[in-house]
């Protein structure tokens, strides 16, 4: 088995992790209603999908 022959220090170890962290999903504005939504989904609030009324 490969043990590590000295202790991995602070900096080496967050250097590795910078890149191991959370993302916010895509958010863009409804075109009809101007709300917040997730990206190529149907609007909650007023339940429209690329300017068609899917959801009533």
């Amino acid at each position: 088995m490969a043990v590590p022959q000295r202790r991995t220090s602070k900096t080496r170890k967050r250097l590795r992790r910078t890149h191991f962290k959370l993302e916010i999903p895509g958010m863009v504005k409804c075109d009809n209603c101007g709300e917040h939504k997730l990206a190529h989904r149907v609007c909650a609030s007023c339940g429209t999908y690329k300017g068609k009324k899917v959801v009533q």
